[in-house]
C-alpha cells in the first residue's frame, strides 16, 4: 500500500511538470503574433466580446471581426496613420489646442482612443452609424476615463435628416455602409443627420472645429456634400477616398467638388505620400488615404 501511494505522488508530481512546462510552452509560442493569430481564430463563436490591455488604453472588441482580430494580434489598429496625419499637421501648423475633432465613421473607437490619447484637441466628436460599433464605441470611450472629452453620436451623416437604409457586413464591421456591398449583409434601418444638425445637436459651432477625420465605405460624397460650412472654412480634411464605390464619373464629380474649397492635398500611397493638387488626384486607383489642405 505504501508503496503504491509513493507511484501515485509520484504520477501527480510528474503530470504537475508537464503541466507546467506544456504552458510555458504555450505561453511563449502563443505570446508571439503568429500564435497570437492562431489563438483569435480559434475562439468559440459563443465569445462576444474581448477586451485587452494595449499598454496606454484598453480596447474592447469583437474577436470574430477584422479590426477586432487585428488588435488582438497587433495591439493596436493602424495607429500609424493618426500619428502620421498629427505630424504633417504640427509640421505645417495647423493644430489648434482648443479646437473640436469631428471623426465621421468612429467605428469602435480606435482612432478615437488614439487621438484622446495624443490630447491634439480640446474635445472630439464621434459619429458612428452601426449599433454593434456604437456600443462598443461607447464601451472603449468609458473604460478609458474619456467621456467627458469624448461624445459619440449613434447616427450616419447625409444631406437630410431621417432614416436610412443600412447594411452590415458580416465579417468586418468596419465595412458596413450605406452602400450595399455583398448578398450576406444584413439590412438595418439607421438614423442620418446632416452634419451641420448633429455639430448643433453636439453643441460644437463649425468654427470651432479643427479636423475632419472621415471613412464611410463608399458614402464619403453624400457626407461631404452636408458639411458645406465646414468646406468653405477650408478645415483640415483627412478622408479614405475610394473610386471603387464612386465609379469614373463619381469619383471625378466628387473631386469637382472638393476643389471648389480646397486646391492642395496629400495622397497617401502604401510607400509613400505625395502633395499635389486635389483635381490630380489618382481617381484611376481603387483607394488611397488623402489630406485635404487649407
Amino acid at each position: 500500500m505504501q508503496r503504491d501511494g509513493e507511484g501515485m505522488l509520484a504520477m501527480k508530481s510528474w503530470r504537475r511538470r508537464l503541466r507546467k512546462w506544456r504552458n510555458r510552452i504555450a505561453r511563449r509560442v502563443l505570446g508571439t503574433r503568429y500564435g497570437r493569430e492562431i489563438l483569435i481564430n480559434s475562439v468559440s463563436p459563443k465569445i462576444l466580446s474581448m477586451t485587452a490591455d494595449c499598454g496606454d488604453h484598453l480596447m474592447t472588441f469583437s474577436p470574430h471581426d477584422y479590426i477586432g482580430r487585428k488588435i488582438y494580434r497587433k495591439g493596436h489598429f493602424e495607429r500609424e496613420n493618426v500619428d502620421r496625419l498629427l505630424a504633417i499637421l504640427r509640421k505645417r501648423d495647423l493644430l489648434k489646442q482648443d479646437a473640436v475633432l469631428l471623426e465621421l465613421g468612429g467605428n469602435i473607437g480606435t482612432q478615437t482612443i488614439y487621438f484622446a490619447l495624443s490630447h491634439a484637441f480640446r474635445h472630439i466628436l464621434t459619429v458612428e452609424p452601426d449599433p454593434r460599433n456604437f456600443k462598443l464605441l461607447c464601451t472603449n470611450i468609458n473604460q478609458n476615463g474619456l467621456s467627458e472629452r469624448i461624445t459619440a453620436v449613434n447616427s450616419a451623416a447625409g444631406e437630410n435628416e431621417g432614416t436610412l437604409d443600412f447594411f452590415l457586413h458580416r465579417d468586418n464591421h468596419g465595412k458596413s455602409s450605406a452602400l450595399r456591398q455583398s448578398d450576406r449583409d444584413i439590412e438595418i434601418m439607421v438614423p442620418v443627420k446632416p452634419v451641420p444638425a448633429i455639430l448643433a445637436d453636439a453643441g460644437v459651432a463649425p468654427e470651432e472645429v479643427g479636423l475632419i477625420w472621415m471613412d464611410i465605405e463608399g458614402y464619403e460624397p453624400v457626407a461631404a456634400r452636408s458639411m458645406q460650412p465646414l468646406l468653405e472654412r477650408r478645415v483640415p480634411f483627412y478622408m479614405e477616398f475610394s473610386p471603387i464605390f464612386y465609379g469614373p464619373g463619381g469619383s471625378r464629380a466628387f473631386v469637382d467638388h472638393l476643389a471648389q474649397f480646397y486646391e492642395n492635398c496629400i495622397v497617401f500611397f502604401e510607400d509613400r505620400q505625395v502633395e499635389m493638387k486635389v483635381t490630380a488626384m489618382p481617381i484611376d486607383q481603387e483607394q488611397f488615404d488623402v489630406l485635404l489642405l487649407p
